[in-house]
């Protein structure tokens, strides 16, 4: 016989909790919720007979099928690299055109090197590979030393201004910092640049003696690295500076901070780094990414 309160609504014992007023009914728990419940304690027994799960100090138990999760693993990693040896092996052993020329394996160019480039590149040329400030664009088809696979190959492997033994090197001299030119000098030759540069519609106030005097001045001072029209000598790293692409940016202001403090950029070298292979594979995406051809690069 039970005894206890009765709810004065439903006729249903209470439990005698209280909560503001409001009083708990003692109901039964639902079959279904203890259906569930003994299958879920019986689907554990069995788990805990069949399969790893009890920790034994430096162990733990094995299961009666006696799977491994460590196995597992390495099986599949196994397979994966086994199949990645097959087109991993013709992308060693052919050039860069023939691989081109392969749908299959530019298919997988685009896949693996999408990952690369976000791992190994991103973070300075960024995401969608048009660079930052400081940072060239690889996809302006502009390259300092040279846009064919084969060189870009050797700078990913020896980087620029790094610390590989066979780096390329390259720097702008600092003209008004080291005293070689004054700020009347430098202005007329950014005043040359700016008038000369493609893209550059805002010129702002020329001085047309000064733009003269510019090109003078950039004959005798730039012209040895950037050439008489300014366009450059990819065999040095020296940028063109009669196009509409820039690293540091080409306002007036920024022109003749360049000048007068000089640069040198920098490059790690990816040797030792990442494999043969993965360079190649990069320098194929790279090429992929100046020719147009963005599949995967994230434009965001």
């Amino acid at each position: 016989m039970q005894i206890g309160e009765r709810d004065p609504v439903t006729g249903q014992y209470t439990t005698g909790h209280d909560w503001n007023g409001i009083k708990e009914l003692d109901n039964r728990v639902p079959r279904v919720v203890k259906f569930f419940l003994y299958a879920t304690i019986l689907w554990s027994i069995v788990y805990w007979i069949l399969m790893p799960a009890w920790p034994l100090g430096v162990s733990y138990t094995k299961g009666l099928l006696g799977i491994d999760q460590r196995q597992t693993v390495g099986k599949a990693v196994a397979r994966g690299a086994a199949q990645r040896s097959v087109w991993v092996d013709q992308i060693a052993q052919l050039d860069f055109e023939a691989i081109r020329q392969d749908p299959a394996l530019m298919a997988i160019v685009r896949e693996t090197g999408s990952t690369l480039f976000g791992d190994n590149c991103a973070v300075c040329h960024g995401t969608d590979a048009r660079g930052n400030p400081g940072y060239p664009s690889l996809a302006s088809n502009a390259w300092l030393w040279g846009g064919d696979a084969e060189t870009i190959a050797e700078t990913l492997r020896v980087g620029i201004n790094s610390s590989h033994p066979e780096s390329r090197y390259g720097q702008m001299p600092a003209f008004g910092r080291d005293g070689i030119l004054d700020q009347a000098a430098i202005s007329s030759i950014v005043s040359f640049i700016r008038n000369n540069a493609e893209g550059i519609d805002d010129l702002g106030p020329l001085d047309t003696k000064g733009v003269e005097e510019g090109r003078e001045l950039f004959v005798e001072n730039c012209a040895a690295c950037h050439g008489e029209s300014g366009r450059g000598d990819p065999s040095m790293g020296v940028p063109d500076l009669m196009d509409d692409v820039w690293i540091t940016g080409s306002n007036r202001q920024t022109l003749f901070r360049t000048i007068w403090r000089g640069r040198q950029g920098h490059m790690p070298h990816w040797e030792g780094r990442l494999s043969e292979i993965d360079r190649k594979i990069l320098t194929l995406y790279v090429t992929n990414i100046a020719s147009g051809q963005t599949e995967g690069v994230d434009e965001r």
